[in-house]
């Protein structure tokens, strides 16, 4: 079992569970229906569903779009085929594909990455690893980290 597994609050657990499998792939592992609960899983990443107003509630009462200031970033062999999937879909992107290089100390490491939401506005940052690079120093003031 992962050390962290977000627990989602959501509209509909039926509608969001359907979501999360047929068009991210994730694989539905248990639900108890009779309290709005899934967990699902895919490549190593987990987390959970939870129905507003059936069973416990330990969410704040929330207004949507749900998770505002969080993006749950979930690492996968193919960003890209999963964003042309969802895209041929008709679901719109909240961040279209993209490579994008991060500093870490003295490498980058880069991301295909891209943002879509969940019906219940969760913002999902799908990537696939680019590997490591050496960091690029020109146009840096001296002395710059």
């Amino acid at each position: 079992m992962p050390a962290l597994v977000p627990e989602l609050s959501v509209s509909d657990w039926r509608r969001s569970c359907a979501f999360y499998t047929g068009m991210l792939g994730f694989a539905l592992r248990y639900a108890r229906p009779e309290e709005g609960f899934c967990w699902l899983e895919r490549d190593g990443a987990a987390l959970m569903l939870d129905q507003l107003g059936v069973g416990r509630d330990l969410a704040l009462p929330p207004a949507h779009p749900f998770g505002r200031g969080v993006n749950l970033q979930i690492e996968i062999p193919d960003a890209e085929t999963l964003a042309a999937r969802l895209t041929a879909a008709g679901h719109a992107l909240h961040l279209p594909l993209e490579d994008r290089w991060y500093r870490r100390d003295d490498h980058e490491v880069g991301n295909r990455q891209f943002v879509v939401a969940d019906p219940d506005g969760y913002l999902l940052r799908f990537f696939s690893d680019l590997g490591r690079r050496v960091r690029k120093t020109e146009g840096l003031p001296q002395g710059e980290p």
